[in-house]
């Protein structure tokens, strides 16, 4: 069921109101995984353990109605967990097949938790799936309904053999632990998870949008992706060269791809074009971690001068 792209917006603001009330602190986190799934792209979450990464990302695919596909990766996992199992029937005729029920290739919003410890017989074809959105099967090229792929990792990734895969994730958002101020809130809602959990709610959470809604909306997307203001471009293209000039990597393609997050955010708000408080996006595009204060540091005056 498609929705008019006005009540989308409404619903999605409605999923992000709902995460925000269930998960203290992520206001951030939400907004972007909302701005990557309008936009068509992919965000990893980096962080410790038990600062709700899944979580969150498992009640988003709920509240969308959206086909899920979640894995724990390790260095030994193998494509069969991934991508389907042979198809036996089609081997014996001489046919190369998985049987993709319910897994990666057939998911719209996938989660892959400690992705960076894929290895390369999945990282190959995991590339294919999260740029081109295409899954290749023996001589058969199949069509992936992927919305948006999400990542955890404790930690940043410093393999060479990773740098493809991270590249794919155009938003790194760090996931901390609170601090000491909010720690009796986050009791309490904590709390209220468990108890979701243990008397069966949360498997009964209603969606509040169709994931065939959000297709649509990237559709509507593409159609706005030249209403650029000319002063926005001109700021725009200052903190590129400014956050190239502090050694932060930034292609000349992952600019490009920047400014669909940018509409993105337009969007969800309502607004026809987006304006300077859209830059707080590139606050989550950090290489490692020491880069992030970086970006803080080049993006909050421009944040600051916006809201004042």
């Amino acid at each position: 069921m498609t929705l008019p792209v006005g009540q989308t917006i409404q619903r999605l603001q409605q999923v992000a109101r709902t995460l925000e009330s269930q998960f203290l602190g992520k206001s951030e986190p939400v907004r972007l995984m909302l701005i990557a799934s309008i936009a068509g792209e992919h965000m990893c979450l980096i962080g410790p353990p038990g600062t709700a990464k899944s979580a969150i990302i498992r009640m988003f695919a709920k509240l969308v109605d959206a086909k899920y596909f979640e894995y724990l990766l390790t260095r030994f996992t193998e494509p069969n967990e991934i991508f389907g199992p042979i198809d036996i029937q089609a081997f014996r005729s001489g046919n190369y097949e998985r049987r993709m029920d319910g897994m990666l290739p057939q998911a719209e919003i996938v989660f892959l938790d400690e992705v960076f410890k894929a290895n390369s017989a999945i990282l190959n074809s995991l590339l294919s799936v999260l740029n081109e959105r295409v899954y290749t099967v023996g001589s058969r090229v199949w069509k992936t309904p992927l919305i948006s792929a999400f990542g955890a990792s404790n930690e940043v990734p410093n393999d060479e053999d990773l740098m493809a895969v991270f590249d794919r994730f155009l938003l790194r958002v760090r996931s901390d632990n609170l601090d000491s101020y909010h720690f009796t809130d986050l009791l309490q809602r904590g709390l209220g998870h468990e108890v979701m959990k243990i008397t069966g709610q949360y498997d009964k959470i209603q969606p509040l949008l169709p994931a065939a809604a959000l297709h649509s909306l990237q559709e509507h997307f593409a159609q706005r992706m030249r209403n650029f203001p000319d002063d926005f471009l001109s700021t725009y293209k200052g903190l590129v060269f400014q956050i190239r000039a502090e050694g932060v990597s930034m292609s000349d393609r992952r600019a490009i791809k920047l400014l669909k997050l940018f509409a993105a955010s337009a969007l969800l708000d309502g607004r026809p074009v987006p304006d300077n408080g859209d830059f707080f996006i590139l606050r989550h595009i950090w290489n490692n971690l020491d880069q992030a204060e970086i970006l803080d540091g080049i993006v909050g005056p421009v944040l600051e001068a916006h809201y004042r």
